[in-house]
């Protein structure tokens, strides 16, 4: 390698640092401002219905398939296996703790931010494209208080909602599976669940969703709301929010994973089962 060669890709490395150090200031300072608006000013209602209905009503088709058949296919890879080993009275534990724990929050997560966060993305953006959002400026109104907040809001309100009843329709999906197809014990499938899974698992997976939800939310917003110009920045800026946010969901899901197992482990003595 020459010296010109190094150089070069010292330059590419610095150039590279500086633009992901300038865009990690650049959302840091937009969700400041979010924050700040959301707790200073109450947002009307007027502004926050209509994205509590475009989040939570029209996303609760792709959250019930996805709360079915990830409780099916659970039940698909596990009652057999269990069968074989003479442990099918515990299927229902197995299905309905990773339903709860992980697989409900972080899959209803994942759906969300490209059904939820494409749309906010692209709805920002082509606000950002079209001056929407600079005629707003003009009438000396905060284009993050009237167009950011309320979808903020929206997300962060009614995502773990939305997890919740994946959840109960993945446990639904495994019972139909177990019971109604391969013919499992009804009572073993509900009585050991209930009497394994505590209510600290079903907390843990809500408490996940939240951040899943402001992680979208604030993903999506910012994507959208500095769109680079034309339908091109529109579509790229809708792509960058679904690929963030799902890689946000995963880091954000491990971090919590670890918190939550020492919290335990700090608080009750002994470590939990698997987060």
């Amino acid at each position: 390698m020459t010296h010109r060669h190094r150089v070069a890709m010292i330059e590419h490395v610095g150039m590279t640092a500086r633009g992901v150090l300038g865009e990690l200031g650049r959302f840091t300072l937009f969700s400041s401002r979010v924050f700040a608006w959301m707790f200073t000013h109450l947002t009307r209602w007027r502004l926050l219905a209509p994205q509590l209905h475009e989040v939570g009503v029209r996303s609760l088709p792709v959250v019930s398939l996805t709360g079915v058949f990830v409780g099916m296919v659970l039940a698909v890879q596990i009652f057999h296996q269990l069968y074989n080993l003479g442990a099918a009275s515990v299927a229902g534990v197995l299905i309905n703790i990773s339903v709860v724990k992980e697989l409900g929050p972080v899959l209803a997560g994942v759906m969300l931010s490209g059904r939820v966060g494409g749309a906010l993305a692209a709805e920002l953006g082509t606000m950002k494209v079209t001056e929407q959002m600079d005629a707003l400026t003009s009438l000396g109104a905060d284009p993050i208080r009237y167009l950011v907040v309320p979808r903020f809001l929206a997300c962060l309100l009614l995502i773990p909602f939305l997890t919740i009843y994946c959840d109960f329709l993945g446990v639904i999906g495994g019972y139909i599976m177990v019971v109604k197809v391969y013919g499992g014990s009804a009572h073993d499938y509900w009585y050991y669940s209930a009497l394994v899974i505590e209510n600290w698992d079903i907390v843990v997976g809500v408490l996940k969703s939240v951040f899943f939800g402001g992680a979208i939310a604030l993903i999506s917003c910012y994507k959208g709301f500095y769109s680079r110009p034309g339908a091109e920045g529109v579509g790229r800026a809708t792509t960058e929010a679904f690929v963030l946010s799902f890689i946000m969901i995963l880091a954000i899901d491990l971090l919590m994973a670890i918190f939550f197992k020492a919290f335990y482990a700090l608080v009750w003595g002994t470590p939990p089962g698997v987060l």
